[in-house]
C-alpha cells in the first residue's frame, strides 16, 4: 500500500529523538495487532519447520537473513506506517533496507549459568575501518517481538544503555558474568525495539521453556552495501516508488550518493506532504 500522509502521525517525537540519541535504543510497544502478531508467527514457524526438516538442531537457534521474499507480510514491514516515519525520522530521507535476519530461539535445555555472553557492535570491519571517535552511526535496526520476552531467562536480548559512544567495551577478565550496565530487553509481544548499530548488545540462551521469535529490519544509507544477499528484486514490479527505494533500488550507482528525485522517493513525498521536511 502507498505511503499515506496519515502516516505522518507516527512521526518521531522530539522525546524519542532524545531518547534514542542519549540511550542508543527505543522501545515503541503495541505497534503490531494480535492478528498480526499472529500472522506473522504463521509464517516463522513455517520457515522454523522447513529448518528443522533440513536438520537444524531442535535446541539450536534459527538464524534465518533474507527473509522478505519469503512472504507478503514481511514485505509490508518494510515500509510500515508505524515504524518508517520513526526510522527516517533517525536517519533521514536517503536510506534503505540494507540486512534482515529472523531469529528463533528455543529453550536450550540446559542449566542456568553465568557465562558471558558474546557482546558486540554491529557492522563488523566497520569498527575496525573506520578512523573516528566516536564511530558513526550509518544505520540502526528494527526488532519486532513475537513472542513475550516480559521475563528473563527467555534468550532475551540483552544491551548496555548509554554504550553507543564507546568504541570499546570491558568484558570481565574470567569470562563470568555480564558488563558492568548490562541489562535484558523484557517486552511484550507486539513492541518494535529501535538500536543503534553502535550500541553494545548480545543475544543470550534461552533457559525457559517459551521458544523467542523475533523480526529484525536494518536500515542504512544507500550508499552502503547491503549485509545479506538480499534477494528482493522480484519484488520491485510490486512495489511503489518508496517500497522499492526501501528494497533498494535507484537509477545507477551515483544515485546512491548524489540521488535524484527518481533515486529518492521518499524525498519528494516528504516535500509534498511534511510541512516540516527540512533537505
Amino acid at each position: 500500500m502507498p505511503m499515506d500522509s496519515s502516516s505522518l502521525q507516527y512521526s518521531l517525537t522530539e522525546e524519542e529523538r532524545q531518547t534514542f540519541n542519549e540511550t542508543g535504543y527505543l522501545i515503541i510497544e503495541n505497534v503490531l495487532s494480535e492478528d498480526q502478531i499472529a500472522a506473522l508467527t504463521e509464517q516463522v514457524d513455517r520457515i522454523h519447520a522447513d529448518s528443522l526438516e533440513k536438520g537444524l538442531e531442535p535446541n539450536k537457534a534459527m538464524f534465518h537473513p533474507d527473509f522478505i521474499p519469503d512472504h507478503p507480510l514481511f514485505l509490508d514491514l518494510v515500509d510500515y506506517e508505524k515504524i518508517l516515519p520513526k526510522v527516517w525520522g533517525l536517519l533521514g530521507w536517503n536510506i534503505y533496507l540494507y540486512h534482515c535476519h529472523l531469529i528463533v530461539t528455543p529453550p536450550t535445555g540446559q542449566p542456568k549459568n553465568n557465562k558471558t555472553f558474546g557482546w558486540h557492535q554491529d557492522s563488523g570491519r566497520v569498527n575496525k575501518d573506520i578512523e573516528t571517535h566516536p564511530r558513526p552511526r550509518l544505520s540502526l535496526k528494527v526488532a519486532y517481538f513475537l513472542s513475550d520476552m516480559s521475563e528473563p531467562d527467555r534468550g532475551n536480548f540483552w544491551i548496555i544503555p548509554n554504550s553507543h559512544l564507546k568504541d570499546e567495551m570491558p568484558l570481565p577478565q574470567n569470562g563470568d558474568g555480564q558488563p558492568e550496565g548490562a541489562i535484558p530487553v523484557r517486552v511484550k509481544p507486539g513492541t518494535a525495539v529501535f538500536f543503534d548499530r553502535r550500541l553494545w548488545h548480545s543475544a543470550s540462551p534461552n533457559w525457559s521453556e517459551i521458544t523467542r521469535k523475533v523480526l529484525f529490519y536494518g536500515y542504512a544509507y544507500r550508499w552502503i552495501r547491503t549485509k545479506d544477499n538480499m534477494t528482493v528484486a522480484s519484488l520491485l514490479a510490486q512495489s511503489d516508488p518508496i517500497r522499492r527505494q526501501m528494497l533498494g533500488d535507484g537509477v545507477n550507482c551515483n544515485g546512491y550518493f548524489t540521488p535524484t528525485d527518481e533515486d529518492a522517493p521518499l524525498r519528494v513525498w516528504l516535500s509534498e506532504n511534511d510541512p516540516n521536511f527540512e533537505k
